[in-house]
């Protein structure tokens, strides 16, 4: 007879057979995860305590910045410096620092992250082949920098650069992000980074005067008589400015105070207090030291001899704010390609991204009114309630209206000091405006509708002959801009509008696509300039020849004024000396510079 079968110990076998199949591709599952990378985390990520920056260590702690225009960074270490820190400033990222960064830094990374991390990584390693020990480079140097969170990849640049710096051998690099209380604040004892008023001050100072320098240098160079004359005038001034910086002794009410009431003034330690910093600020403000520094680097700067009757296309840089500063491979040293090229740049400040934030605060505070009314639904008869929230809307909205005038007096008013040519703050409102129609305000995203407001606002009022967006690839905010700007384009036919996507390579690429571009630029400036010419029946020559006998217009803090429906400089400039000379302006008369 047939053997029975034991079906339930056979059912028994297949399931242990089965658990242990499971088991074992479980296993692999798990080791082929972790070898690449891809272990999924227990719990959720918090970000890992770092160690503090102490004022104890103010005395030997090096503190590295960079990131933005040499004339930005040279300011920024000087207050630094002024305020009592080591502070160095990091070279200007090129390529070999590119590819530091994608080697250490994970991928998909844009390119800001790639050149910053990688600049920072290779500096450290030059400390560490001059001999100084890799421990030694941890303790006394730290990276100062900007953080955010943010739709983007910004809000991830922390995280990435402390990946990049572990995966290079220098884990446990501090790394310091002005907005935030960690790592500015210690964790115990006094902090290391002191925001005081001189610091704050001093900083508001740094960046008009950047800002100020770039604008004004990109107006002189292209006109320059004698090649090199601009580069060497700005860097005299700019040494000039960062002395002056760090150099200058503090405001001190005791002492400057009349003897007789310092005894009073110790006395009563708050009311001493309130007036120092009052006293600081005007300092930082209106101080000689501050208002002679700025009047010396006019008057050197004032010096460079200027040909405007050079026709030369305008080109105005907008994009994501990095890209569109950085002076650099970071942007394939597109400004400079553009000059040589015969191209006049105009570049955005640092400030119109402060003023684009304030603006949409007071607008979002403005939106938010009703929508708060509504959910508190405040009784017709609850007078007091309702007169509590509308005092406090409306010290919101004040402070946010002080917020913008001041701003915009402070950097206008350096511009002026320095000659008045660099370009006033557009108003955000205008941008707002024009940028509706496309792109609604409150759409979150890398400069939101600054990109599109900026685009339709420079060639509405005819400020350029050419916009170049200027943009990391793959940037999310950019490319959503890029896609809206095809219908702005549609509305604006006579509009030159290029988007241009930096990284560490494509350089030869993006320089032929700019030139392409670059050379309709040129036409419509060259028919502009012929137009204007003709329309004053003069020649050039006879232009020149004015020109040359009154050498207040070769200067270039000489104003010439702007015209509706005139964008180039030359043909601004030959409307202006042509009214001169019509005005009855006799040869050899000396003309008075005028300053707006």
């Amino acid at each position: 007879m047939p053997e029975t079968i034991d079906q339930e110990a056979v059912l028994a076998n297949l399931e242990a057979a089965a658990d242990n199949v499971t088991r074992q591709v479980d296993a692999e599952r798990a080791r082929l995860r972790a070898a690449a990378g891809l272990v999924q985390l227990q719990q959720q990520f918090k970000r890992p305590v770092e160690r503090p920056f102490t004022a104890a260590e103010r005395g030997k702690v090096t503190m590295l910045i960079g990131g933005m225009t040499w004339k930005h960074d040279n300011m920024f270490r000087a207050v630094f410096q002024g305020c009592g820190y080591k502070c160095e400033t990091l070279p200007v990222p090129d390529v070999p620092a590119f590819q530091i960064g994608k080697e250490f830094g994970n991928n998909g990374q844009c390119n800001p992250t790639y050149f910053t991390v990688g600049c920072l990584v290779q500096y450290l390693q030059g400390l560490e082949k001059q001999g100084i020990p890799r421990q030694d480079i941890i303790d006394n140097y730290v990276f100062f920098t900007a953080g955010s969170c943010g739709p983007c990849r910004f809000g991830m640049y922390e995280a990435e650069y402390r990946f990049a710096l572990d995966n290079a051998g220098f884990g446990g690099f501090r790394v310091l992000l002005f907005q935030q209380d960690d790592g500015i604040k210690a964790a115990s004892g006094e902090a290391g980074l002191r925001f005081t008023v001189d610091f704050g001050m001093g900083m508001l100072n740094a960046m008009n005067i950047g800002d100020t320098l770039n604008d004004i240098i990109y107006q002189i160079r292209p006109f320059e008589v004698h090649p090199g004359e601009t580069d060497l005038a700005f860097d005299q001034a700019g040494d000039t400015l960062t002395r002056m910086l760090a150099e200058r002794p503090p405001f001190e009410l005791m002492e400057k105070a009349p003897k007789w009431t310092r005894g009073y003034l110790k006395n009563h330690d708050k009311f001493m207090r309130w007036w120092n910093s009052w006293g600081k600020v005007y300092e930082n403000a209106y101080g000689k030291p501050y208002l002679e520094a700025l009047e010396a680097c006019r008057d050197r700067i004032n010096a460079v001899d200027v040909d405007r009757t050079k026709v030369k296309p305008v080109v105005k840089i907008t994009g994501e704010f990095w890209a569109s500063l950085t002076e650099g491979d970071g942007n394939f040293n597109m400004f400079r390609f553009l000059e040589r090229e015969g191209a006049q740049v105009i570049v955005e400040p640092v400030a119109t991204w402060v003023a684009y934030l304030l603006c949409q605060a007071k607008a979002r505070a403005l939106n938010n009114k009703e929508v708060k009314a509504h959910h508190e639904q405040l009784a017709w008869y609850d007078l007091k309630r309702k007169f509590t929230r509308e005092a406090a809307y409306q010290a919101k909205i004040l402070g946010f209206t002080i917020g913008e005038s001041m701003w915009a007096y402070f950097y206008h008013r350096v511009g002026k000091k320095m000659g008045g040519l660099a370009h006033k703050l557009v108003d955000q409102r205008e941008l707002a405006r024009l940028a509706e129609p496309f792109y609604h305000r409150f759409a979150r995203g890398g400069e939101g509708h600054l990109e599109v407001g900026k685009n339709v606002y420079y060639t509405v009022h005819h400020k350029c002959h050419m916009v170049l967006a200027l943009k990391p690839f793959g940037c999310m905010p950019s490319s959503q801009s890029d896609g809206v700007q095809s219908a702005v384009i549609n509305k604006f036919k006579d509009m030159i509008f290029l988007p241009i996507e930096t990284s560490g390579e494509g350089e030869v690429n993006a320089h032929s696509r700019v030139q392409m571009a670059l050379g309709e630029a040129k036409a419509k400036a060259k028919a502009e300039f012929e137009t204007v010419l003709k329309s004053t029946g003069k020649s050039l020559e006879n232009i020149r020849e004015y020109v040359a006998d009154h050498p207040e217009l070769k200067r270039p803090f000489y104003h010439v004024p702007h015209r509706e429906g005139v964008a180039g400089t030359a043909a601004l400039f030959v409307l202006h000396v042509n009214e001169l000379m019509n005005s009855g302006a006799k040869s050899g008369q000396r003309l008075r510079v005028r300053v707006a």
